[in-house]
C-alpha cells in the first residue's frame, strides 16, 4: 500500500513500488536462494520473483487500470491499456546471488515517472518526467550530473550484438579512453543513475534493441534525461529513432568524446589517442 502522506502522483507511486521491492531484496540478502534458469547463463532467484510481486502489489493498488511489463512475470493488465509500467525487480542478480550489494530495483512508467532504489543504502533516485532528484533520509536533493570523476561504467555482460565491429570491452583498451577516463564495471543499471547523480561521467552498453523500452534501462534513462544528461545510441542516434546500445554522459563534451572513440573502434581505425 502507498503511504497516504506520500501523495498519489506517478512519481510517488514509482517510489513506493521500488521501496517495496527493495525491502524484499534487502530482507532476503544472504539467505538461501532458489534459482530459475533462463538459459544462456542467465537466471533469476526467488528474491527476483518475490521483489517483483511486492512491486506489482503497489502498482495494482495504486494504478489498477495500467498495464505492467515485469521482467519475471511478463505482460499483465488490459491489452489496450493507455499506460504501461516497466519493472526490473532486481537488476544485478548475479552480483546479488554472489553476495554482492551493488544492485537496483527499477520501475518506470513509459514516457513518464520513474524510480530506482538502492536496497542497501536506502537511496531512491526519482523523476516525475521533468525533474530528477535523490530521496534519502527524508530529504529530496536535485540530481546534478558532472563528469568531474572521469569514471565511466561499461557494461561487459554478453551478448555482444555489435561484435566484431564493436564490443564494449574494446573501449577499455583504447588509448584515447585510457587518456581521458577511468573504467568501472558495475554490472547493474545502478551505474546509469549514478551518471545523473554526478558519481559517474558516463555509462556505455551495447544492445540490439531500443533500450528506452527495456525493463532494465527505462528508469535509468528517464532519470538521466530529466537530470540533463546526454543520452543516445552508440552512433549518436536518438533511442526512439532506432539508436542501438546506449551512451549516457554527464555533458556534451564527454558524450562526443565517447562517440568518437566508439566510431573509431567500429571503423577499425588505428587506436591513437
Amino acid at each position: 500500500m502507498i503511504d497516504s502522506s506520500a501523495g498519489t502522483d506517478d512519481a510517488e507511486v514509482a517510489i513506493a513500488a521500488v521501496r517495496a521491492g527493495a525491502d524484499v531484496v534487502r530482507s532476503m540478502y544472504g539467505g538461501r536462494l532458489g534459482r530459475i534458469d533462463k538459459g544462456a547463463g542467465d537466471f533469476a532467484t526467488t528474491a527476483d520473483v518475490e521483489a517483483e510481486r511486492a512491486v506489482l502489489d503497489v502498482l495494482r493498488a495504486a494504478r489498477p487500470d495500467d498495464a505492467v511489463l515485469g521482467e519475471e512475470s511478463g505482460r499483465q493488465g488490459l491489452a489496450g491499456a493507455a499506460r504501461q509500467w516497466l519493472v526490473d525487480p532486481l537488476c544485478g542478480t548475479l552480483n546479488y546471488a554472489a553476495g554482492g550489494m551493488l544492485v537496483a530495483v527499477n520501475v518506470a512508467l513509459r514516457d513518464g515517472a520513474a524510480a530506482v532504489a538502492d536496497p542497501f543504502t536506502g537511496e531512491v533516485f526519482c523523476t516525475d518526467g521533468t525533474r530528477a532528484w535523490l530521496r534519502a533520509g527524508g530529504t529530496d536533493v536535485p540530481l546534478t550530473p558532472t563528469s568531474a570523476t572521469r569514471l565511466v561504467d561499461v557494461n561487459l555482460d554478453p551478448p555482444f550484438p555489435g561484435a566484431p565491429a564493436f564490443r564494449a570491452v574494446d573501449l577499455l583498451a583504447h588509448p584515447g579512453f585510457v587518456e581521458r577516463f577511468r573504467p568501472r564495471v558495475l554490472s547493474t543499471s545502478l551505474a546509469l543513475v549514478w551518471v545523473a547523480a554526478g558519481r559517474r561521467a558516463a555509462y556505455v552498453t551495447d544492445g540490439d534493441d531500443t533500450l528506452s523500452g527495456s525493463v532494465h534501462f527505462a528508469a535509468g534513462i528517464a532519470l538521466c534525461r530529466a537530470a540533463g544528461c546526454v543520452v543516445t545510441g552508440l552512433d549518436g542516434t536518438p533511442l526512439e529513432e532506432g539508436g542501438r546500445g546506449l551512451v549516457a554522459a554527464a555533458d556534451t563534451r564527454t558524450h562526443e568524446t565517447l562517440l568518437s572513440l566508439i566510431a573509431a573502434l567500429r571503423s577499425g581505425l588505428p587506436q591513437v589517442s
